[in-house]
């Protein structure tokens, strides 16, 4: 759910739903790909040891 969330409201993860569907990629596979995409992002702090800080708008 937040992967479909993202793609309608995040200006970024919608630009790379939209370059994947496109490219020919079924509906889904793009989903996923913002699903792995979003963890990403949520463990790269984690990772580097830093708190999370929101970009403003």
């Amino acid at each position: 759910m937040p992967a479909l969330v993202a793609m309608r409201f995040n200006p970024d993860l919608k630009a790379k739903y939209a370059a994947l569907r496109e490219a020919g990629k079924p509906a889904k596979v793009a989903i996923v790909t913002l699903m792995r995409k979003l963890i990403e992002t949520a463990n790269t702090p984690v990772k580097a040891d830093r708190n999370w800080t929101s970009k403003p708008a």
